[in-house]
Parts: structure tokens; C-alpha cells; sequence
């Protein structure tokens, strides 16, 4: 793009004011009575104007006549266009103190005599001398625009904060020297001192031009060049122009892709792009509030409504228990941003910003709730009928417990998003079901009772698929199983601190309950086919018989539970030590007392299949899921009354 030769007076883009138009050889009387006050700028600390003697107005005239001819490059004696604050910085500080010598004999000029003719010279120098001052000032911005970047003055904003409001004085506007640069700081390095020269430099053509009426074409060139950076630097960082269509076309992979890149590029565009074009709009507008403000909202309006946009129309998009994580990273993106973003996009003029950010804020927060509740309606529509072989994990659980273990690890911002949320009054825990002897150790938070209502929902749909197995004793092994891989999952994450120890303990409990009554409808033939008293005396047909039953009760138990799993290894232990416990020393106990009985049996070997040595060694081999068979017998003799157990809440 070249220079702006000569942009056209027309309504500024902003929308707080109108920028004056200034002076005009052709102004009239009346448009001229306006020139002081047509914009609002600090007031001009000079001499009184009645000080001001013809010979010194005439002065001021002739020097500024000298001066801004000699940098006309319209004039025939004009050869080679030098940028005076790039070749000549003396120069440029004297260029810029006669055209405010020029403004104070004009106000004075008019304040006599607004239809003065000696008002023509003064109007030609200062169109000829704003007309050079555009030129310069757009080449400062383009010159200068790697050390304008917005990361490179971010990172010295908080440096010169102090100075930016320090010299908003007519006085103060003169561009800065390298000396006086340099003294501000003596460690800057070079592009630091480059950058501060540029921005000083940009500042002093600014007030210069807004006080002397000609705000709206320096206006129209910052902002130009300005909006043109910001917005190419959101497309490099990948922000595209989102719509709802674009974002719903999206597949799973490119939307997560889409997603991760908003996630890095929304701090770099807060922290670095929004702040730094901030403060340098700030700097180089800092003789008027207005112009800063809507300077800054032209620049980075669009760009910072599109960024925003993008959480919800994600929030919009179809979702599933996988995107809920997006959500949440997307949610806690802008509540961590939120003051940054308050402060950036304070002004009223941009307020649409803070707007859009806090739109998408609450939107994602309802979208992870629906989330959640469509999570626990997956969970209790599951219509998996098929029994899992020996009574394993089944499926719904591990994805259930791993997708809570991950759920667990955004407590915090999870609690936030869920305060606020009316399901659990819908469908409440038991008053009871935290209850712990130590009171400090009683997890109440919105995201412990979310937790614990997702298992218990879990729990309820586990007993149901129990029904499932035609053998009691198999359902009660599948629910040991299933709630052992649930308290494991808790003990084992994030998810211990949020339910707590008494949780744990108390469903290791129903735990052992289940494994209890397992042992029971199991093993309870096996046991009745043992003599209780050892004392009495039997016929070799009666210990015959017993060992008979004892056989058949036990070859039958094996042969159905080495079909039979227990995946964890502790529990497996202990139902084996259980089981071997009560029924090794009763089988030691009949087999020491009454085989001497059958000494004359020809097949006591028939008889007498099992030895107390190795009745052990059969049990070791129980819940391997060595065979698949037997997982839904229907030896089970059991009336339908024990066939139901209290198993949903503890």
C-alpha cells in the first residue's frame, strides 16, 4: 500500500464523535470561529494571546513559511521525499514547533479577526505541513511495524506505563530524542530504544495533528494499518471467521484440532496482541480519550467478537460425553482470561467484546451441564443384555469410572459450572450417604454429590444387568467384581479426595457383603454335605454316602466357577482363603474320623476322590476363567425371594 496522498474528509469510522475536518484554504469566517474548539484535546498551555505582537505574529508566520517549504515535496526546489524523523530528528522537533507556533498565531488571528485576509498564508502552510505530517506518520507505522508488533510493546508496557500520561502538555509534544530515550532507561536494547523512539515519534505527530483540527485523517491512517496487523496476526495465529455452519460441518478430528488452536491462540491474543495494540493506541492517542478509545475499538472489534464467538458455537455444536472436556478447557480458558479481558475491553465503545465472552462463558457452562446429565441418561438407557462370561467387569463400568476419573481431575472448574445445577434436588442421595464419624472429613461440595449420584447410578444399572445371570451365586460375584473395580478406580484417583475415605470404606463393606453372600449360595451344598458333629458315630453306608454327596456338591462348584472370573487379585485372595477356611478343615475333620470306616471298600478311590492335601490346590484354580461354561446354570435350587437384594444404596 503507498502513501496516503490525500485522504477525503468524511465521517470518521469511529462512533463515539465526529473528527473535526481542519482548516481549509476555502473555510469561511464562520467554519473558522470553530477551529478551538471543534476537538477535545487538553487545553494548550501558551501565552496569553494578547501577548502576542503583530512582529511576532509575523515572525512566526515567516519561520513557519521557511520551515514547512523547505519539507514541501510538492515545491519546485524540492528534489528527493526525506523522511524527516527518520534522516533528520532535529529537524523534525523544529518542524513540529513551528506548526504550533502557526496554530497559536491562527487562534490569535481568529480571535481578532475571523475573516482576516491574513488568515490565507496560515491556512496554506498548515494544509501543506499536515499534508507532510500524514506522510510521516504513515511511514512511521509502516517502517517501524516490526518494532510496533503488539507483542514487542506488550512486553514494555508495564516499563513506560508511567510515561504515557507523563507528557500530554503542548509543551511535551515534541518528538523525543534519542538522548532522551536513552536516559528513560539505560539497559533497553535496541529494538527497545527503536520501538520507544517510534511510538514517541507517533505520539508527538498525533497531538500535533489532532490539535490542529486534523484528527480524522491521522485517525483514518492508524487505523488502517493497525486493523490490517491485528487482523493478520489472528490469521496466522489460525482464527478463521466462524459461523455456526462452518463449525457444525466440522468432523469430531477437525473440530478438536479447531478447539487445541483457540485454547493456545485465546492467551497470546489477550495477554499479548489485544494488550500490546492497547497500550500503543493509548500512547499514541493519549492527548485524547475519545480518539484512543475509538481507535482501539475499530482495530480489534471484529477480530475479538470473532475470536470469542468461537466457545459458543462449539457450546452450540452437537455433543457427546468426549466433548465435554473441550468444554470444560474452553470454559476455564475465559474464566482465567476474565480479568484480563475486563481490563483490554473496558471501554463502553467495545463492550460488545465482554459481551460475546461472557455469552460463551455461560453458554459452555449449560452445555457441560446438559452434557452431564445426557452422560447419567446414557448410563441408565444402556441396553447391553448380553451376561458378562464369569461375572467380569463389565464394560459400562470401565468406560463409567474412567470417564468420572477424568472428570474428577476438573474438580475445580467443575464445581463452579455445577453450583448452580437443579438435577441432584431432582433425584437426591440419601441424607445419610456422606454421613462419616469424623465431620471434617464429610465431602459436601456440588461436584463430590454430582460424582457419587453418577455411581450410585451406575450401582442401580448393575444390579439390573445382575438379573441377567441365572445362578444367585454368579450375580452376587459380578456385583463384588464391579463395585471392587469401582472402589479401586476412587482409591486409585482424584476421585478419593472428592468422595472421601468414609465412601470408600463403606462400599468396601457392601464389598465383602456381596462376596459373603457369593460364598454362601456357592458353597453352601458343598458345606451341608459334611457331617456337622464328628462325634457320632456312622455306618460305612452313611460315610459313604457323605462322601458320595460331598463329590458330586463339590465337582459340581468347580465345574461351574472355574468358568468364573474375579479380575482383582485381593478380593480373589480372600474369597479363596474364605472358602478354604470353612471347608478344608470340615473335609480334614470327616476325612480323618470316618475313612478308616471304608478300609474295606474295594474303589475307595472312587469313593474318596479328593484328599484334604489337594482339595487346596482345586480351589487355587477357581476364578481364572479357565472354561466358559456354566455362567448361566440353572442348578440353582434358590426360591425367587433371595433372587433380589438390596443393592442400589448402601
Amino acid at each position: 500500500m503507498g502513501v496516503i496522498e490525500n485522504p477525503k474528509r468524511e465521517i470518521s469510522p469511529m462512533t463515539h464523535q465526529r473528527v473535526p475536518t481542519p482548516f481549509s484554504f476555502s473555510k469561511t469566517s464562520s467554519s473558522l470561529s470553530s477551529f478551538s474548539s471543534s476537538f477535545p484535546v487538553p487545553k494548550i498551555p501558551s501565552s496569553p494571546l494578547h501577548t502576542l505582537s503583530e512582529a511576532m505574529m509575523e515572525e512566526n508566520i515567516k519561520n513557519a513559511e521557511t520551515m514547512i517549504m523547505k519539507w514541501d515535496p510538492n515545491s519546485a526546489s524540492y528534489h528527493k521525499f526525506v523522511y524527516l524523523f527518520q534522516d533528520n530528528r532535529k529537524e523534525a522537533k523544529a518542524f513540529l514547533k513551528c506548526v504550533k507556533d502557526l496554530r497559536r498565531t491562527m487562534h490569535f488571528l481568529i480571535s481578532e479577526d475571523s475573516g482576516s485576509d491574513k488568515l490565507s498564508l496560515p491556512q496554506r502552510l498548515m494544509q501543506i505541513a499536515m499534508k507532510r505530517l500524514e506522510k510521516e506518520f504513515y511511514q512511521l507505522l509502516t517502517v517501524n511495524r516490526q518494532y510496533l508488533e503488539p507483542e514487542s510493546v506488550s512486553s514494555r508496557s508495564s516499563r513506560m506505563s508511567g510515561q504515557s500520561r507523563s507528557s500530554n502538555s503542548d509543551d511535551e509534544a515534541d518528538v523525543g530524542s534519542d538522548e532522551e530515550v536513552q536516559t528513560a532507561s539505560e539497559s533497553i536494547s535496541e529494538v527497545e530504544r527503536l520501538s520507544e523512539l517510534a511510538m514517541s515519534d507517533l505520539k508527538s505527530i498525533a497531538y500535533c495533528m489532532i490539535s490542529s483540527g486534523y484528527g480524522k485523517e491521522c485517525v483514518k491512517i492508524y487505523t488502517i494499518i493497525r486493523k490490517s496487523i491485528v487482523d493478520e496476526a489472528l490469521y496466522r495465529l489460525g482464527i478463521e471467521r466462524y459461523s455456526s455452519s462452518k463449525v457444525n460441518k466440522m468432523n469430531s478430528d477437525v473440530l478438536e484440532k479447531h478447539t487445541k488452536n483457540w485454547l493456545n491462540v485465546v492467551k497470546i491474543a489477550m495477554k499479548t496482541l489485544f494488550h500490546g495494540e492497547k497500550f500503543l493506541c493509548d500512547h499514541v492517542f493519549s492527548a485524547s480519550d475519545l480518539i484512543r478509545e475509538s481507535c482501539f475499538s475499530h482495530i480489534v472489534k471484529e477480530g475479538a467478537i470473532n475470536l470469542f464467538k468461537f466457545p459458543e458455537l462449539v457450546s452450540k455444536s452437537k455433543r457427546s460425553p468426549e466433548k465435554l472436556f473441550r468444554l470444560i478447557d474452553l470454559y476455564d480458558s475465559i474464566s482465567d482470561l476474565w480479568l484480563e479481558i475486563e481490563s483490554v475491553f473496558s471501554f463502553e465503545s467495545i463492550s460488545k467484546v465482554k459481551l460475546q465472552a461472557n455469552n460463551s462463558y455461560l453458554k459452555l457452562g449449560d452445555a457441560v451441564r446438559t452434557t452431564l446429565l445426557e452422560f447419567e441418561s446414557s448410563i441408565q438407557k444402556n441396553s447391553l443384555k448380553t451376561a458378562i462370561p464369569g461375572g467380569g467387569i463389565h464394560p459400562l463400568t470401565v468406560s463409567v469410572m474412567n470417564y468420572i476419573s477424568l472428570l474428577a481431575n476438573c474438580s475445580g472448574v467443575l464445581t463452579d459450572i455445577i453450583a448452580d445445577s437443579t438435577s441432584l434436588t431432582q433425584s437426591p442421595l440419601p441424607e445419610s450417604y456422606f454421613d462419616s464419624p469424623n465431620c471434617d472429613e464429610n465431602p459436601t461440595s456440588s461436584m463430590s454429590l454430582r460424582l457419587a449420584w453418577i455411581i450410585l447410578v451406575l450401582l442401580c444399572k448393575l444390579d439390573s444387568k445382575a438379573e441377567l445371570y441365572n445362578d444367585i451365586a454368579l450375580t452376587y460375584l459380578f456385583l463384588a467384581n464391579n463395585l471392587q473395580f469401582i472402589i479401586e478406580k476412587v482409591r486409585t484417583t482424584n476421585l478419593k479426595y472428592l468422595l472421601g475415605d468414609y465412601w470408600v470404606l463403606k462400599h468396601e463393606n457392601k464389598v465383602k457383603l456381596y462376596a459373603a453372600n457369593y460364598e454362601t449360595m456357592a458353597w453352601s451344598k458343598v458345606y451341608q454335605s459334611l457331617p456337622e458333629n464328628l462325634t457320632t458315630a456312622m455306618s460305612p453306608e452313611t460315610v459313604k454316602m457323605c462322601f458320595i454327596q460331598f463329590n458330586s456338591a463339590f465337582d459340581e462348584a468347580y465345574r461351574k466357577q472355574t468358568s468364573w472370573v474375579v479380575p482383582e487379585r485381593k478380593l480373589r485372595d480372600e474369597i479363596k482363603v474364605s472358602i478354604a477356611n470353612k471347608l478344608v478343615p470340615a473335609y480334614t475333620g470327616f476325612y480323618d474320623t470316618y475313612l478308616l470306616t471304608l478300609s474295606g471298600e474295594k474303589s475307595i478311590e472312587v469313593l474318596v476322590r479328593y484328599s484334604p492335601d489337594n482339595l487346596g490346590n482345586y480351589l487355587s484354580d477357581l476364578f481364572h476363567g479357565t472354561s466358559i461354561s456354566g455362567s448361566r446354570s440353572s442348578s440353582s435350587s434358590f426360591s425367587s425371594s433371595h433372587s433380589r437384594v438390596s443393592r442400589c444404596i448402601p
